[in-house]
């Protein structure tokens, strides 16, 4: 599914802030995950920039089938259009095997078949213990990258300096899976560099994972990027609202609700006069007012509709 106002290749798009959601098709939306793309459409647009969509379908058992169509459809009910052709990363097989070659002749990645127990004796932080090897393991085996002993950090526009000591708090980390399936490290730095993507608004959830990132990009050579993690949304117990933990669909009938909840949500403090226009009404007043330095670290009250 296209956006059918825009065909160009999202490649091909100008340069200047070009943003993107990027759900993994593994159900219907709900409301923490329409706040990322509230978050990330708002960014965009306010800056004048391309808004891409991508669907990181890597992972087949874990995709109902028709979820992919179904975010889209959502989305679109909502007033979130995006700009070119969704990319598929199912489609980009190839683009990461070939980095993935490109890492192993430089000796920057290499096999191991440790298992979960294993790694959890050493703390769960990965130790290198397969770095030695002579020849690879029997298969299944999974391939890490390679990382040094250095500091890596990064400014965050929203939860402000982030900071990692590689080795010691994170270790070799795995860019393709024992299952030989591709590692979301390895695939969303691949697609971002492809896309031209230059800014990331996305969930706290996903701030760990930044400096992996950010050491692949400079590994491959690839363009810096300027990231904003927005807070979570918890339930009452203040347990994240996940797919996983069976969150509800957003129901699209609910549109002018769901918006309005969602910019109370970002700190964005919508006027009562939106709260029952048009999606399209309300999100046009949230891009002329939008703030990301409104957006609150963390989530200041329970999500209840």
């Amino acid at each position: 599914m296209q956006n059918p106002t825009d065909t160009q290749n999202p490649s091909k798009l100008a340069s200047g802030y070009i943003g993107r959601f990027a759900p993994s098709p593994t159900g219907p939306l709900h409301f923490g995950s329409l706040v990322a793309a509230l978050a990330s459409f708002l960014d965009a647009r306010a800056n004048n920039g391309k808004w891409l969509m991508r669907l990181e379908d890597l992972d087949p058992p874990r995709e109902p089938q028709g979820s992919a169509q179904l975010i889209l459809q959502q989305l679109l009910d909502l007033g979130l259009s995006w700009d070119g052709e969704v990319l598929y990363q199912s489609s980009r097989l190839d683009a990461y095997e070939e980095v993935l070659q490109q890492l192993q002749d430089k000796r920057l990645a290499y096999p191991c078949n440790c298992t979960r127990p294993q790694i959890k004796a050493m703390g769960n932080v990965y130790d290198g213990s397969c770095r030695t090897r002579i020849s690879a393991p029997a298969k299944p085996y999974a391939l890490r990258v390679k990382i040094e002993a250095i500091e890596l950090g990064f400014d965050d526009a929203i939860q402000g300096r982030f900071v990692q000591q590689l080795a010691t708090q994170l270790g070799d980390f795995v860019v393709r899976r024992k299952d030989e399936l591709f590692a979301y490290q390895l695939a969303v730095v691949v697609d971002d560099e492809f896309q031209n993507v230059s800014h990331v608004v996305r969930g706290w959830d996903l701030l760990d994972s930044t400096p992996r990132q950010i050491y692949l990009q400079q590994l491959l050579n690839y363009r810096p990027m300027h990231y904003a993690h927005i807070p979570i949304v918890v339930d009452e117990l203040g347990q994240k609202l996940s797919k996983q933990a069976f969150a509800s669909s957003i129901r699209t009938d609910r549109a002018t609700e769901l918006i309005f909840q969602g910019l109370k949500f970002l700190g964005q403090s919508p006027v009562d006069e939106i709260k029952k226009e048009s999606p399209e009404s309300q999100l046009q007043w949230a891009i002329e007012n939008w703030d990301i330095q409104r957006v609150p670290k963390v989530a200041k009250l329970p999500f209840i509709l």
